[in-house]
């Protein structure tokens, strides 16, 4: 058993430890807090996610390209139809 100072020292280098170790707790309960807290804000503000805003986007442009590929057909058929009524 340690006497002295150096009981003294290991005492206050457990204290330190310890009070290490509930700040860290208290640290994480802080963060998780904080970060349910702001999960409740953002989705009160009605925001989307961005993994469905990149849904939606890659549906547009899939949309948006097959709409080109249509009207491009149109205008070939349109142009059929003028030289064969000619």
């Amino acid at each position: 058993m340690s006497t002295g100072p150096n009981r003294i020292l290991d005492e206050f280098a457990k204290l330190m430890t310890d009070a290490a170790g509930a700040a860290q707790g208290v640290r994480r309960e802080i963060e998780t807090a904080f970060n349910a807290q702001a999960e409740r804000w953002l989705n009160s503000l009605d925001i989307v996610k961005r993994e469905e805003f990149e849904a939606v986007r890659e549906m547009a442009v899939k949309a948006r390209d097959e709409n080109d590929a249509l009207r491009a057909r149109v205008e070939a058929l349109e142009a059929r139809l003028s030289s064969e009524g000619k």
